[in-house]
């Protein structure tokens, strides 16, 4: 094996392993997960909203989750550093409220943390997060509070977008490959890793692993820090495919405020997590605990791509200038069988999401986040609350 080649095999092997385990994730959360969990009547659960300038929303929201769930569960908003009503707001749509003022102090972390306190002297046995944008019916809210109290684990709901055939084509394939990583891609982690990710919105928690939880402060991805933080207490959480918490798609700049916040705060927790997670996992011949390694090292699809092809053109070049074919073929066809199984993913769970003609606007679409990560590159992660534009 000559110089070039090595290096071409060196350079492309870990994205190859990557691309690989992205495809068999994909693979496996192709079927639903099955399981049901008992509705206990005798089970209480409060519904914790952070809020952050809401007032458009939070009356509709409180108002929807009231009369969906017939007032089984009590809600408590959190008006953090406000400038307009939402307090009044939630107030008189019949919600209880914590007013929060510390700018020195913000974060949906935070919020949470004034919500424990506000709780602590009477708490009921689950909480359940949802953000002030969204939605969940009362047999989803039922749904994942009984599973929360069955299993005595976080619970996650599925977190999806509402499709929207009719918005921008970045925005449609936005939602899709958001579709992808929380339905898909969750199954597939439940299954090969017995976890999920909490998401932030749509989450229960028991009430002895809330009042205990690091929260995350100002963490701009204080969700899944603390998913991840419960899988090293062994409680790892647990998706719970018959709940689901709705959103409604934001615009194309507001989807790139999303995606910079996520997507940076992704990357961040990635790359410091994930070299030890394996190391840990390998020593103790943890199967599943590599696997939960494999997922987080998963760049989002974007970026997946853009790398894929990046590594497609220096093996390309490798080759050129005399290295063997080899390591290049084998990123082509481990990225053909992701692009398959992406494919039959969009046949099965993403027509409502995008057309066809639409999906093969991929390519654009990655275009079009080109410059968000060369933001994140120059600048890192965001480190504020940002509230999405709508």
């Amino acid at each position: 094996m000559n110089i070039l080649t090595l290096l071409s095999a060196l350079i492309l092997a870990p994205l190859v392993l990557v691309t690989g385990f992205f495809a068999v994730e994909l693979f496996a959360g192709l079927q639903r997960l099955g399981g049901s969990y008992p509705v206990l009547e005798d089970c209480s659960a409060t519904i914790v909203i952070p809020a952050h300038d809401e007032g458009a929303l939070i009356c509709d929201t409180v108002t929807q989750i009231i009369t969906g769930a017939s007032g089984r569960f009590p809600i408590l908003v959190v008006a953090d550093n406000c400038t307009d009503k939402t307090a009044a707001l939630a107030l008189s749509a019949g919600a209880r409220v914590v007013v929060r003022q510390d700018p020195n102090r913000r974060g949906k972390g935070f919020a949470l943390c004034a919500a424990r306190e506000q709780l602590r002297h009477n708490p009921p046995q689950i909480i359940i997060v949802l953000d002030a944008d969204c939605r969940m019916d009362g047999e989803s809210l039922q749904g994942l509070s009984a599973a929360a109290r069955s299993t005595g684990r976080a619970c996650q709901a599925v977190n999806l977008l509402a499709p929207d055939r009719n918005a921008p084509p970045m925005v449609q394939i936005s939602s899709f490959a958001f579709m992808v990583k929380n339905l898909i891609r969750q199954r597939g982690l439940q299954r090969l890793a017995g976890r999920a990710h909490l998401t932030g919105t749509g989450m229960a928690l028991p009430w002895r692993l809330f009042e205990t939880a690091n929260l995350g402060g100002d963490n701009i991805v204080e969700d899944l820090a603390l998913g991840l933080e419960l899988a090293t207490q062994r409680v790892p959480p647990v998706l719970v495919e018959a709940a689901t918490v709705w959103s409604a798609a934001a615009s194309e700049a507001g989807t790139l405020v999303q995606r910079r916040r996520w997507e940076g705060g992704y990357l961040a927790t990635s790359v410091r997590t994930v070299p030890r997670t394996i190391a840990r996992s390998v020593a103790r011949g943890d199967l599943r605990g590599i696997a939960a390694a494999l997922d987080l090292s998963v760049p989002p699809l974007a970026l997946l791509v853009l790398l894929n092809f990046a590594a497609g053109i220096l093996g390309g070049a490798a080759v050129f200038a005399g290295g063997d074919a080899w390591p290049l073929l084998v990123q082509l066809v481990v990225g053909i069988l992701a692009l398959t199984v992406l494919t039959i993913a969009w046949a099965l769970e993403g027509r409502s999401y995008l057309s066809g003609t639409t999906l093969l606007r991929l390519p654009l679409y990655v275009l079009w986040k080109v410059p968000l990560y060369l933001g994140l590159a120059r600048r890192g992660a965001p480190v504020e609350w940002l509230r999405t534009g709508r």
